[in-house]
Protein backbone atom coordinates (compact mmCIF):
# COMPACT_ATOMS: atom_id res chain seq x y z
CA UNK A 1 0.00 0.00 0.00
CA UNK A 2 0.93 3.66 -0.60
CA UNK A 3 1.92 5.67 2.21
CA UNK A 4 0.02 8.81 2.71
CA UNK A 5 3.39 11.42 2.80
CA UNK A 6 4.83 9.82 -0.30
CA UNK A 7 5.13 12.40 -2.66
CA UNK A 8 4.73 11.25 -6.39
CA UNK A 9 5.71 13.08 -9.70
CA UNK A 10 3.06 12.93 -12.19
CA UNK A 11 5.30 13.99 -14.98
CA UNK A 12 7.71 11.46 -14.37
CA UNK A 13 5.43 8.70 -14.14
CA UNK A 14 4.13 9.82 -17.51
CA UNK A 15 6.96 10.25 -19.27
CA UNK A 16 7.88 6.31 -18.18
CA UNK A 17 4.91 5.23 -19.28
CA UNK A 18 5.33 6.82 -22.89
CA UNK A 19 8.69 5.62 -22.91
CA UNK A 20 7.32 1.59 -22.40
CA UNK A 21 4.72 1.93 -24.78
CA UNK A 22 6.23 4.35 -27.44
CA UNK A 23 5.74 1.77 -30.20
CA UNK A 24 1.76 1.70 -29.32
CA UNK A 25 1.64 5.67 -29.32
CA UNK A 26 3.34 5.43 -32.94
CA UNK A 27 1.06 2.98 -34.20
CA UNK A 28 -1.99 5.22 -32.63
CA UNK A 29 -0.79 8.13 -34.33
CA UNK A 30 -0.20 5.92 -37.50
CA UNK A 31 -3.50 4.82 -37.54
CA UNK A 32 -5.20 7.95 -36.75
CA UNK A 33 -3.31 9.69 -39.49
CA UNK A 34 -4.48 6.89 -42.39
CA UNK A 35 -7.74 7.54 -41.11
CA UNK A 36 -7.63 11.10 -41.42
CA UNK A 37 -6.09 10.40 -44.83
CA UNK A 38 -8.82 7.97 -45.93
CA UNK A 39 -11.25 10.97 -45.69
CA UNK A 40 -9.58 13.23 -47.51
CA UNK A 41 -9.17 10.78 -50.10
CA UNK A 42 -12.69 10.58 -49.94
CA UNK A 43 -13.56 13.73 -50.50
CA UNK A 44 -11.52 14.68 -53.45
CA UNK A 45 -12.79 11.57 -55.09
CA UNK A 46 -16.59 12.84 -54.43
CA UNK A 47 -15.78 15.97 -55.56
CA UNK A 48 -13.98 14.59 -58.68
CA UNK A 49 -17.12 12.81 -59.56
CA UNK A 50 -18.96 15.21 -59.01
CA UNK A 51 -17.05 17.23 -61.25
CA UNK A 52 -17.53 14.90 -64.36
CA UNK A 53 -20.82 14.35 -63.97
CA UNK A 54 -21.30 17.99 -64.67
CA UNK A 55 -19.22 17.78 -67.74
CA UNK A 56 -20.68 14.79 -68.97
CA UNK A 57 -24.18 16.59 -68.90
CA UNK A 58 -22.77 19.89 -70.53
CA UNK A 59 -21.17 17.32 -72.93
CA UNK A 60 -24.85 15.66 -73.26
CA UNK A 61 -26.46 19.23 -74.06
CA UNK A 62 -24.04 20.44 -76.42
CA UNK A 63 -24.30 17.22 -78.36
CA UNK A 64 -28.45 17.75 -78.54
CA UNK A 65 -27.78 21.58 -79.61
CA UNK A 66 -24.93 20.36 -82.13
CA UNK A 67 -27.71 17.78 -83.37
CA UNK A 68 -30.43 20.72 -84.04
CA UNK A 69 -28.62 22.80 -85.58
CA UNK A 70 -27.53 20.18 -88.06
CA UNK A 71 -31.34 19.76 -88.45
CA UNK A 72 -31.76 23.12 -88.77
CA UNK A 73 -28.92 23.85 -91.30
CA UNK A 74 -30.11 21.13 -93.39
CA UNK A 75 -33.85 22.67 -93.90
CA UNK A 76 -32.54 25.92 -94.34
CA UNK A 77 -30.14 24.28 -97.29
CA UNK A 78 -32.38 22.08 -98.61
CA UNK A 79 -32.87 23.36 -102.45
CA UNK A 80 -36.61 23.75 -102.58
CA UNK A 81 -36.64 25.69 -100.04
CA UNK A 82 -34.38 28.11 -101.41
CA UNK A 83 -36.15 28.33 -104.93
CA UNK A 84 -39.25 28.65 -103.33
CA UNK A 85 -38.03 32.13 -101.40
CA UNK A 86 -36.84 33.11 -104.76
CA UNK A 87 -39.87 32.92 -106.28
CA UNK A 88 -41.44 34.37 -103.41
CA UNK A 89 -40.01 37.17 -102.46
CA UNK A 90 -37.57 37.86 -105.35
CA UNK A 91 -40.13 37.07 -107.87
CA UNK A 92 -37.28 35.15 -109.66
CA UNK A 93 -38.01 31.94 -111.93
CA UNK A 94 -36.50 29.70 -114.08
CA UNK A 95 -35.20 31.34 -117.52
CA UNK A 96 -36.95 29.63 -120.39
CA UNK A 97 -35.44 29.16 -124.17
CA UNK A 98 -37.09 32.10 -125.12
CA UNK A 99 -35.65 34.08 -122.58
CA UNK A 100 -32.17 33.00 -123.17
CA UNK A 101 -29.85 34.85 -125.35
CA UNK A 102 -26.42 34.08 -127.23
CA UNK A 103 -24.07 36.98 -127.27
CA UNK A 104 -21.07 37.21 -129.70
CA UNK A 105 -17.93 38.71 -128.76
CA UNK A 106 -16.12 39.60 -132.08
CA UNK A 107 -12.44 39.24 -131.99
CA UNK A 108 -10.12 42.42 -132.03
Amino acid sequence: MIKPSANFNLIMIIATDLGRHLFLILLYLAVIASALAVVVSTHNNRQLIIAQEQLVQEKDALDIEWRHLIIEQTALTEHNRIERLVQEKLNMRRPTQDDERLVRVRPQ
